[in-house]
């Protein structure tokens, strides 16, 4: 392994952003493969609805998260 190949790996594994860019890569590979298989629906088919759906659920998640942290904030138990 070259030298620059080392640094790009220690970037992306030595960092927060390089592994969940190396997992979100992964759940759209694995989404699109399971959406294929299941539905039988065309790569590109199958590729659009694993880009969708996380992408809506991103958007759940921060408003839910926004609701939590608005309803809930400094409350002890």
């Amino acid at each position: 392994m070259t030298e620059f190949k080392k640094g790009i790996f220690n970037v992306i594994a030595g960092t927060s952003v390089g592994r969940a860019l190396v997992y979100t890569i992964g759940h759209v590979i694995i989404a699109m493969t399971v959406v294929s298989i299941l539905t039988g629906a065309s790569l590109f088919e199958a590729g659009l609805v694993a880009l969708v759906e996380p992408t809506i659920n991103g958007f759940w998640y921060y408003i839910l998260d926004k609701l939590w942290t608005n309803n809930f904030k400094s409350k002890s138990v």
